[in-house]
């Protein structure tokens, strides 16, 4: 079975596509779009990452959101630092309809591999707010690639694959550890510092320490 698999280089995508491809048995198709992003140093763990998985392929799209703009992390804006976690506010790192662009794209590679099954990261519980990260968009999604494909009219059935929407951030971490992945590969940090070191305070960083520390366990990156 073939998927394709948004690969980000953060440990959310990777414990997503570990998942697909170690419990579900697909054959995995990674993309990674460059969007412009402010943490372009998430491509070259998104690299890593493909290497460890052992994907069948790794796709690497320019798609630049830059021209857009709307977000701290395609335009010069400051990333919100030491935010309020219980915020219930959509924060500037927001990228207007990333989602559903990323999710369009990994849809048309699906259809020209003759794959139905869409795999993402995303998660409803621990996550900045941003409203392409909920079951209702997903669920409407699978409705789109059934009325916007011809392999959809034809009678394929697509579904996007959200194995993390309902775990805490600690548990997606536990759940990686145990089927053996290596945290240390992957890059959270939406403003790193000059030489790519995460600056642990924007959303991403924040998330990340406190899944660890759910986890009970060392983030591998402050070993380094």
């Amino acid at each position: 079975m073939r998927a394709v698999v948004l690969l980000s280089g953060g440990l959310d995508s990777y414990t997503a596509a570990a998942i697909a491809k170690s419990e579900q048995g697909f054959e995995l198709y990674a993309l990674t779009i460059q969007y412009g992003q402010r943490h372009v140093r998430e491509l070259e763990s998104a690299r890593t990452v493909a290497r460890a998985l052992g994907v069948e392929r790794h796709l690497e799209l320019p798609i630049d959101l830059r021209a857009i703009g709307g977000s701290s992390l395609t335009a010069d804006l400051p990333v919100p630092r030491d935010r309020d976690p219980g915020a219930s506010d959509i924060p500037s790192t927001y990228v207007p309809a990333r989602n559903t662009v990323f999710l369009s794209v990994a849809l048309g590679w699906a259809e020209t591999l003759g794959a139905h099954d869409l795999i993402i990261g995303v998660n409803a519980l621990d996550y900045s707010g941003y409203p392409d990260c909920r079951p209702e968009f997903v669920a409407a999604f699978e409705r789109l690639a059934m009325l916007g494909t011809r392999a959809g009219v034809e009678g394929a059935t697509f579904r996007v694959h959200t194995p993390l929407i309902h775990l805490s951030k600690g548990d997606i971490i536990r759940r990686g550890l145990a089927l053996g992945l290596d945290y240390g590969l992957t890059h959270s940090c939406y403003d790193p510092v000059g030489d790519g070191a995460p600056c642990g305070r924007c959303d991403s960083c924040v998330l990340r320490a406190r899944g660890f520390r759910e986890a009970g366990v060392l983030d591998p990156l402050l070993l380094r």
